[in-house]
């Protein structure tokens, strides 16, 4: 909302839940409960890792962008497009905050081929406020959406 308002995004019911389970942090593993991902956990290179494994910040760039390409989809839908050929990828960025923590930052890349920009951007900014990661995410961390 542009007049400042806070908006309760919380959901009213839940529909469905996820359950995943971290052995060892990030030098570890992931498993969900049931079965679908089991990986190897390891910090990347430029955390000083040996990179032999996904990370957090991957698995929350597919997350992102896969549940914003969903709403892109729908929003499209619901207005009439088809939005065959459309993508939406995510870079999620770590590093150092001001309160000697860590904070994350997320740029999405998303590409309407066929709609013309300034549908396009209608499209990605009513996405941008049904995706449950953008609903999540608004006013804890910088998110840039890029439309190209």
């Amino acid at each position: 909302m542009t007049d400042g308002t806070a908006v309760d995004t919380r959901p009213t019911k839940i529909m469905y839940v996820a359950e995943a389970t971290a052995h060892g942090g990030r030098e570890g593993y992931v498993t969900s409960q049931d079965g679908h991902i089991d990986l190897r956990v390891a910090m990347p290179p430029q955390l000083g890792g040996d990179g032999n494994g996904t990370n957090p910040e991957q698995l929350f760039a597919a997350g992102y962008s896969s549940c914003f390409h969903n709403a892109l989809i729908l929003v499209g839908n619901r207005e009439g497009y088809d939005l065959t050929g459309s993508t939406v990828s995510a870079k999620v960025g770590i590093g150092p905050n001001k309160q000697h923590g860590y904070g994350l930052a997320v740029a999405l890349s998303v590409s309407l081929p066929v709609l013309d920009p300034d549908l396009a951007a209608k499209l990605v900014d009513a996405a941008h406020e049904i995706c449950p990661y953008s609903n999540a995410t608004r006013g804890n961390i910088d998110v840039t959406i890029l439309l190209g």
